[in-house]
């Protein structure tokens, strides 16, 4: 088999302006970068308005081995077997983040025959719209020491700023630093750090925006830090939130690529799915939904992650309601959820992975069983994607779709893309056409007039299997503050491990009866979301001992190599 570069080199690629004509775009509503990107207007929403609204699919996972099981390689063949049948899809996605690109992950494009194309350009640069939101990011950070050199005229607590600087590479040695030493003409020393682009509170606004006026607002709703008598500050009080919004008029725009097929593919946003919420922009989804008759969208790491804050959050700011969830597994996680094997990323799998078990695989299924569950608590349709490799067998994939069926799922899919395109996904397609037609009754799992603990226990309780959430002080004082503040009617986000329904990235399959706990809670206002930290979370990851990027280059002929 080729590797994911070289299927995606030897792609004949349609000139971005076609598939902007055969999505209804005009000529002037797109900005073309290169040949095969552009950048999608605004106002394009306003002029298809009134076009029907699409078929809306989310497709999230089962609780994810640290190597992924294929959701956006599932996402993409979808959307190429859908129209493949006949329907007119479009596929709604996040830009990766250059740090897993160079670190363990690689790129986040697909795999095999189911990829967004140009590859290269999708996993690096892009449009620069993740540079854009590290400048506009750092500017802040800029403001607010400058601010404190130059008299302190906010009265900002030094102490109080929680507001750190970003930069798109996995970097362990910034997570905690000193900055203004030298001197009085160099600031106010004092300890900070940085956080991975993506983990700014500027990507999850650009992913939450519904328009620049918009985005302009909670630009400066964005609080850094308290006065030394604790009222908030804001980058409204700065100054700086007009100029980030002038920094962010591009990166605003959606960005269209297609697929080996030609299938069109926004791409925009990259929100961390552990502190953030995961998903690609409001914006793409918004134009996506106009352009198609159905769109298929994916959430970042498992169902109780990714999918509960697309519902739970981006669902409540964008208005658009899901018909149906696609839930990705694999036969290797669901026998590692037996707790018989473990993953390792960069270590061969276990011998035991590959080869038929059926006890162990369906002990692990417990595992999908909440997670079907999960979303069937918002009232969604649920049908299962069996991400085949090839040395899962036929008995195997019918227990994983019989024990499916009986938690709910309307029926579970063996789906080989990876290896033949839309073509591999066709049944999965009409599946979901089919639950698409079915009836639902989605609901919020919280009303937002809840207190804040309420939101945090719901989640726990009933999305991770918790018994209880236990309190740290830290956050007990949190959840005061920004009940004063009045933050407490915002949306939840909790920031945990994705190796696990639990806080703990040990306990595998169903975990039941543990005790939660919350050490700090934090507050995204300008993206409109409180995140409680549960257990120790990085917002800067560091490189493995062989970096990823080791292996990129280019080659005679400057064709980059070594992405996968």
């Amino acid at each position: 088999m080729k590797s994911d570069i070289e299927i995606a080199q030897e792609a004949k690629l349609r000139p971005i302006i076609d598939v902007a004509r055969d999505l209804g775009l005009n000529e002037d509503e797109i900005e073309l970068y290169g040949k095969y990107k552009a950048k999608v207007l605004l106002s394009t929403i306003d002029r298809l308005k009134d076009k029907p609204q699409a078929k809306y699919i989310d497709v999230t996972a089962i609780t994810p081995t640290p190597l992924g099981e294929g959701k956006t390689t599932t996402t993409v063949g979808l959307g190429m077997a859908l129209n493949k049948i006949g329907k007119k899809a479009v596929i709604t996605i996040r830009q990766p983040s250059l740090g897993p690109v160079f670190g363990i992950k690689g790129g986040a494009a697909g795999g095999g025959y189911s990829q967004i194309i140009p590859m290269e350009d999708f996993n690096l640069h892009l449009t620069g719209d993740t540079h854009a939101v590290s400048i506009a990011h750092n500017l802040l950070a800029a403001f607010i020491d400058n601010s404190i050199a130059k008299g302190n005229p906010l009265n900002i607590d030094p102490l109080s700023v929680t507001f750190r600087r970003v930069v798109d590479i996995s970097d362990r040695c910034l997570r905690n630093i000193v900055i203004g030493l030298g001197g009085k003409d160099n600031g106010l020393p004092r300890e900070t750090g940085f956080d991975i682009s993506v983990a700014s509170e500027v990507m999850a606004i650009l992913a939450l925006t519904t328009g620049l006026k918009d985005i302009r607002i909670r630009l400066g709703r964005i609080v850094i830090g308290t006065t030394y008598d604790g009222k908030p500050v804001t980058a409204e009080d700065l100054g700086c939130a007009g100029a980030m919004t002038v920094l962010l008029r591009d990166a605003i725009k959606p960005n269209l690529m297609q697929t080996l097929e030609g299938t069109p593919a926004f791409v925009h946003a990259g929100p961390f799915a552990n502190i953030a919420h995961g998903n690609n922009s409001i914006l793409a989804d918004m134009i996506a939904t106009k352009c198609a008759d159905y769109v298929v969208t994916e959430s970042g790491f498992g169902a109780d992650i990714g999918a509960e804050k697309f519902l739970n959050i981006k669902c409540r700011y964008s208005g658009l309601v899901p018909d149906v969830v696609v839930l990705v597994a694999t036969i290797r996680a669901l026998k590692m959820h037996s707790g018989k094997f473990t993953v390792v990323a960069g270590k061969p799998l276990d011998q035991g992975l590959c080869e038929e078990n059926i006890p162990a695989l369906e002990e692990g299924c417990c595992n999908l069983a909440k997670q079907i569950e999960n979303m069937k608590l918002h009232g969604l349709p649920v049908v299962v994607a069996i991400n085949r490799f090839t040395p899962d067998t036929d008995k195997e994939i019918e227990s994983v779709r019989r024990i499916a069926k009986e938690f709910g799922a309307l029926d579970a899919v063996p789906c080989n893309n990876w290896a033949e395109g839309g073509q591999g996904a066709i049944e999965l397609a009409n599946r979901v056409v089919e639950a698409c037609n079915q009836p639902k009754d989605f609901r919020f799992l919280y009303p937002l007039e809840a207190t804040i603990k309420e939101k945090i226990e719901a989640i726990a309780t009933k999305i991770y299997g918790a018994k209880k959430v236990v309190y740290e002080p830290l956050a007990e004082k949190k959840i005061r503050l920004y009940t004063e503040f009045g933050y407490d009617k915002l949306p939840i986000c909790m920031a945990k491990t994705h190796l696990s329904l639990s806080h703990d990235p040990a306990l595998k399959g169903r975990p039941e009866g543990f005790d939660f706990p919350v050490r700090d809670i934090n507050a995204s206002v300008g993206a409109g979301f409180l995140y409680p930290l549960c257990g120790m979370m990085r917002t800067m990851p560091g490189l493995p001992s062989v970096p990823a990027g080791t292996k990129v280059d280019i080659d005679d002929e400057g064709k980059v190599i070594g992405l996968f």
